[in-house]
């Protein structure tokens, strides 16, 4: 019954897009409010975004927004994930996967948990955006950032699909090579926060292989660099004695934990690969 009803209401909702149709200048980010609507109408607007990244933010939602991303930034080959992340105080409306006419719930108003991402394949449908009835919508806002990622980035890297899952040799030596961050360093301190389910690693580099956004910063002796990435609370880690190489990949402008094998285990297994003329890339390893 209450599929027949979301589909109904998709069908009306569709029918009035001709008259609500609106698009944003800026191709990343969209920021739009209801009250353009008319209230007994059952309206949509579509959004065009083609980045990788960027935000959507819906001020006081009323009828519905379909929103389609379709990014210039990536090869149209690509086979993506799409991954989305409502900001605190996201409410107001439902968020569903919509392809031919079928919609499946991706997240419930008001049931996200903080920090929650959600991802699916791009392939799986745009997002259909609806309001939920409202006696008050003026402290309503419904808002998310979202980012497209290669599927085989998002695996190798296990940056998000397996992040607690130990890397294997061949996962290891390519996340050498396309990872956002690679350093070798030491685990200085763990932070837990149970609330966002999170763990804040503070790492020691002694040698800086990559970054970008300036992750990593020189210590105040200028001897050494110092920073932070994320990985999540359930993965367990602890800080203790001996050197990594850590590898992984900024997730909604955060440092996330890839790969990250004890160093002398990575030396075995870049100077084995290395032999065999099947490493992916080079990389200096002392």
């Amino acid at each position: 019954m209450i599929r027949r009803i979301l589909l109904s209401v998709f069908t009306v909702i569709v029918m009035g897009r001709g008259s609500a149709i609106q698009y944003t200048s800026d191709l990343c980010n969209w920021k739009g409010s209801g009250l353009t609507h008319e209230p007994h109408k059952k309206e949509v607007e579509q959004v065009y975004l083609r980045c990788a990244e960027g935000s959507v933010e819906w001020m006081y939602p009323t009828g519905a927004l379909i929103v389609n991303l379709l990014p210039n930034t990536l090869s149209s080959s690509d086979h993506l994930t799409v991954c989305i992340k409502p900001f605190k105080d996201s409410k107001g409306s439902n968020i569903y996967l919509e392809k031919t006419g079928e919609l499946k719930m991706l997240i419930q108003d008001g049931e996200h948990a903080p920090q929650k991402v959600y991802c699916f394949a791009q392939d799986q449908g745009v997002l259909f955006i609806e309001a939920t009835p409202q006696l008050d919508i003026s402290r309503k806002i419904t808002a998310f950032q979202y980012e497209l990622i290669s599927r085989r980035t998002l695996s190798d890297l296990h940056a998000i699909s397996d992040p607690c899952q130990p890397c294997s040799d061949t996962e290891v030596l390519l996340a050498v090579c396309i990872s956002d961050f690679v350093v070798r360093g030491s685990i200085t301190g763990v932070t837990n926060d149970p609330e966002q389910q999170e763990s804040s690693i503070a790492i020691s580099v002694n040698k800086l292989y990559r970054q970008k956004n300036k992750i990593f910063q020189k210590s105040k002796d200028q001897e050494s660099w110092e920073g932070q990435i994320k990985t999540p609370l359930k993965c367990g880690v602890r800080a203790g004695q001996g050197d990594f190489l850590f590898t992984g990949r900024l997730h909604f402008g955060e440092p996330r934990l890839g790969c990250a094998p004890r160093y002398k285990d990575f030396q075995r297994i870049y100077l084995e690969a290395k032999d065999n003329g099947l490493n992916p890339c080079e990389i200096d390893t002392d």
